[in-house]
């Protein structure tokens, strides 16, 4: 399951921008226009991380900080926000966030503090290296492949492919984002290496769902492809 973040933001460009690059990442996302609304799409949605601007109509990043701490939960918040005092960032961290980023900012900044937040924040259950999809199970905990329920012997470096490819549904990789991603900054061999790799797995994948896929994205690279 992809990890589900709101977003609280009354700037429908900053939203819409925090947006595509969340989805990029294989995260999916919900954008809430008001503090108001916030709320109501937290308790319907039940996300998994919230970036919070403090600046809102309705109900300020305060109020929506502490109702979402007054129901109990543990939900990740990250705050948004154009102040940077030193005094904000305690008042945010004091009331229950778990980060503080100050706009303007970088979307590289925001992608990373939102993995180390999640990395911080999440349960162990939640954090073991499998996956789930329909008839696919890729444990990488047990380097283990299950196919249409079925034990599929994989060599470790295929099962490292296919994991990092489906941990991000529908992202395009390069070639040589792959060989950096996979086998490490200091691969100097072929990027056909991948291209190898991927025709194996697809030896063992093809045909076994209509629901996902791994797919050759011409002149580009390849994804790991969920049907919605």
């Amino acid at each position: 399951m992809a990890t589900k973040v709101l977003i609280v933001e009354d700037d429908s460009n900053i939203a819409q921008l925090l947006q595509l690059y969340l989805e990029k990442e294989g995260f999916t996302s919900e954008i809430a226009p008001d503090g108001g609304k916030g709320v109501e799409l937290f308790r319907s949605l039940e996300p998994d991380l919230v970036l919070l601007d403090i600046m809102l109509p309705v109900m300020d990043g305060w109020g929506v900080c502490r109702k979402i701490r007054e129901d109990g939960s543990k939900t990740p918040i990250i705050m948004l926000t154009a102040k940077g005092e030193t005094l904000d960032k305690v008042s945010g961290l004091e009331m229950g966030a778990d980060d503080y980023i100050v706009k303007p900012f970088e979307m590289k900044e925001v992608l990373a503090r939102i993995h180390a937040v999640l990395r911080r924040t999440l349960p162990d259950e939640v954090q073991e290296k499998k996956l789930t999809y329909d008839k696919l199970v890729i444990n990488l905990d047990s380097y283990e492949l299950l196919v249409n329920g079925r034990r599929v012997d994989t060599p470790p470096k295929e099962m490292e492919l296919l994991y990092h490819m489906a941990s991000s549904p529908n992202r395009v990789f390069t070639r040589n984002q792959l060989l950096d991603e996979v086998w490490g900054f200091d691969y100097f061999g072929d990027s056909r290496t991948v291209d190898v790799h991927i025709k194996r797995l697809r030896e063992k994948l093809e045909g076994v769902s209509e629901k996902w896929s791994l797919k050759t994205v011409w002149g580009v690279g390849y994804k790991f492809e969920v049907i919605q």
